[in-house]
């Protein structure tokens, strides 16, 4: 559920934006919080700067780092054993205990810290994941392969017609294409893998599924900007800016009200959304100065609706019998 918000300069560092917000939920009760983060937050000063602040951290982080390909050569051979299957997730998965290296440098010193700090690397294998990046590769290997011998070369893959093949123009046979099969099965090796990085310790499964809630959030977000129409904050003055951005959380707490309570009574295995709120749109109301709230006729669909939202409806003006 939306429970905090606050408007914020685009040029904030992340980092600072994270302390900031932290402070704030302290000050309101809530400590000893770890913060959820998506592969863009990834950078060695991002993490250098949470292990600096003391903040506990779950991270996705790629494969191509240094440090996360070493852990996942470790258990590369046997992390398909079926002893790291997860029968929930369709996928196997493990956790490597490693070590980050941690800088800080200290202008006013003049020098640069150094530490061995503790990272607990989880990964995971989904075999579906690895078949479809294959064939998607393969496609594309395929493609470049007949620009190549159709001489179509397109100049924007160059670099990729070096990585993966050896071009030989002859005078007497014509162009020859040799792949360089050493680079096909690096580019393939870990495909259907990926990682989570954190300094808390937890197993892997715990920290997939942590780190899967925050889907909530990036939905919450869709909502805000589609069915809120706040993808842009248009407003004319600062007043109206702050105006439409409290109006937008106060409704969002109703959808994801909304949202929340159709999961719970399985309300969208017959509707979506939209289709419950055109079903409710229809009951009109009239409201006089003076005089009880007048309430349009409310069909039993429409009852059962208000029930399974948790709102009582409004009982329908009875006119009295003259």
């Amino acid at each position: 559920m939306p429970y905090y918000y606050r408007k914020l300069a685009g040029n904030i560092p992340d980092v600072s934006t994270l302390k900031t917000l932290l402070a704030d939920l302290d000050d309101l009760g809530f400590d000893k919080l770890k913060v959820v983060l998506d592969r863009g937050f990834y950078s060695e000063a991002n993490i250098n700067a949470l292990y600096k602040n003391h903040l506990k951290f779950l991270l996705s982080a790629s494969t191509s780092l240094n440090f996360v390909k070493k852990a996942l050569d470790e258990v590369y051979d046997d992390l398909d054993l079926y002893q790291y299957y997860d029968e929930t997730h369709h996928l196997y998965a493990t956790t490597v205990t490693t070590q980050w290296d941690y800088t800080e440098e200290r202008p006013y010193k003049r020098d640069t810290i150094t530490a061995k700090c503790r990272i607990y690397v989880h990964l995971f294998y989904n075999a579906e994941k690895a078949a479809a990046d294959r064939a998607a590769f393969e496609d594309h290997i395929t493609s470049l392969w007949h620009e190549l011998t159709e001489e179509k070369d397109v100049s924007e893959h160059d670099n990729q017609y070096k990585k993966y093949f050896i071009i030989r123009d002859m005078l007497t046979r014509g162009r020859v294409i040799i792949v360089k099969d050493d680079a096909v099965r690096k580019a393939r090796r870990y495909y259907g893998y990926f990682a989570i990085i954190s300094n808390v310790k937890m197993d892997a499964i715990t920290a997939l599924e942590t780190y899967r809630n925050r889907d909530l959030a990036e939905k919450v977000f869709g909502n805000l900007k589609d069915k809120l129409n706040l993808r842009r904050a248009l407003a004319s003055s600062e007043q109206g800016l702050n105006g439409k951005l409290f109006v937008a959380f106060v409704a969002l707490i109703y959808l994801s009200y909304i949202k929340q309570q159709m999961q719970v009574n399985n309300l969208y295995s017959n509707y979506t959304m939209q289709k419950v709120f055109d079903k409710l749109d229809v009951i009109e109301c009239f409201e006089n100065p003076g005089d009880a709230l007048r309430v349009g006729e409310v069909l039993k669909k429409q009852r059962d609706l208000y029930e399974a939202l948790g709102v009582e409806p409004q009982t329908p003006y009875q006119e009295s019998s003259l």
